[in-house]
């Protein structure tokens, strides 16, 4: 008995409150420009097709464009399309589907896939409107979701801490980057608009299932690496109230040693083996360093550089990482503290608690939170 095909839908909330799977049909030049998380990219299209129907359909019109589409789709095209598109409909029976507007490629593709026996909904509006909705939400939700912001010296460990209360977004995990100007991690960052994105969803999910609840984030500049706070929301973190996350120096060079020694180099020989991953891991390090040389002065940038040669020379001969610790601690309190206690003058937000890690998750309760929400949220 033939299944009853699901209906076409407009419901986005659901699309991304229930992070249901969704097969983006649009070429892959308009997907890696930016998509949405659990979107695959199957297209009906590929990069040299799209563009040259777009020329016609600009040339000759709509028809002839349309018709020039089904030229291209030979016997060959149309099964390879086809094959992709049955493995993810078996593989996500809730997904839909969606092209850039909801028109003809997604039309086209629902026509094949129901000819074929798997009949699969759209995404009514495709990408347009789902991009639409999440930027409307984005504004939505930092006018109206309460900010905590947790916030603290380099190296205290503020992303390790976040990672692990609730009612919390990590930033820095949907920009994969550690903020810091050492912050580069394996595979690289999200364009622009898919960091918007997770943004975006990861706040909607906020306001929808904790309604009234403040969110904590990490005190972060306007960039996180390359991606971009929207400015709305850079604006009311600089007035949101404060938790201040303080360790010692000696916790500090610790926490230090770990993120952007063990772990970053973890990352890039977990991805090219060991000899790859070590060139890799070091060619970052120089190369974070190189980037601040004017704000360090010349002198200061090479006995910086002198240090770091020393520390990796020991560490891949003997394994030891301790050589790296006086480049940290001379980086924290030279470089990034200074930056830290002027920009923490600036915030206009009223600090709210401050300790260390242990004493900061003791008091983060519930009616904690309800307290600074009552007394922070403006009407």
């Amino acid at each position: 008995m033939p299944r009853m095909p699901r209906a076409n839908t407009e419901d986005f909330l659901s699309l991304f409150l229930d992070d249901i799977p969704l097969m983006d049909v649009r070429a892959p030049v308009e997907f890696e420009k930016g998509s949405f998380p659990g979107a695959t990219n199957l297209p009906i299209l590929d990069d040299r097709q799209r563009e040259v129907i777009g020329t016609c359909y600009k040339q000759e019109g709509p028809d002839a464009a349309v018709e020039l589409g089904y030229k291209l789709a030979t016997d060959d095209v149309r099964k390879e399309r086809l094959e992709g598109w049955q493995r993810f409909v078996k593989q996500h029976p809730k997904g839909y589907l969606f092209c850039f507007r909801g028109g003809q490629r997604s039309h086209i593709t629902q026509e094949w896939l129901g000819e074929s026996g798997h009949p699969y909904p759209l995404i009514k509006g495709g990408y347009k409107a789902l991009r639409r909705f999440l930027i409307d939400e984005l504004e939505r939700a930092i006018e109206q979701v309460p900010f905590i912001i947790l916030s603290g010296k380099t190296g205290t460990g503020k992303t390790y801490l976040i990672q692990q209360l609730p009612y919390s977004i990590d930033l820095e995990g949907l920009a994969n980057h550690r903020g810091s100007s050492f912050g580069r991690r394996y595979g690289g960052q999200p364009g622009q608009i898919d960091f918007e994105n997770r943004l975006a969803i990861a706040l909607l999910k906020h306001h929808h299932r904790h309604p009234g609840m403040p969110v904590l984030l990490e005190d972060e500049s306007k960039l996180i690496g390359r991606c971009s706070l929207p400015q709305t929301m850079k604006d009311k973190m600089q007035e949101s109230p404060l938790i201040l996350l303080e360790e010692t120096m000696e916790e500090r060079v610790n926490i230090g040693l770990k993120e952007y020694v063990t772990e970053n180099l973890a990352e890039f020989v977990d991805a090219y083996g060991y000899e790859e991953g070590f060139e890799q891991f070091t060619e970052g390090l120089h190369g974070s360093l190189y980037r601040i040389r004017r704000r360090l002065g010349g002198e200061r940038y090479q006995q910086l550089t002198d240090i770091l040669n020393s520390a990796i020379e020991q560490h891949k001969q003997n394994g030891v990482i301790d050589g790296y610790s006086p480049l940290i601690s001379e980086l924290l309190s030279g470089y990034y503290d200074p930056m830290y206690d002027y920009q923490l003058e600036q915030k206009a937000g009223e600090i709210i608690f401050r300790g260390n890690r242990q004493a900061i998750k003791e008091n983060y309760t519930e009616s904690f939170l309800a307290t600074v929400a009552q007394k922070h949220t403006v009407m």
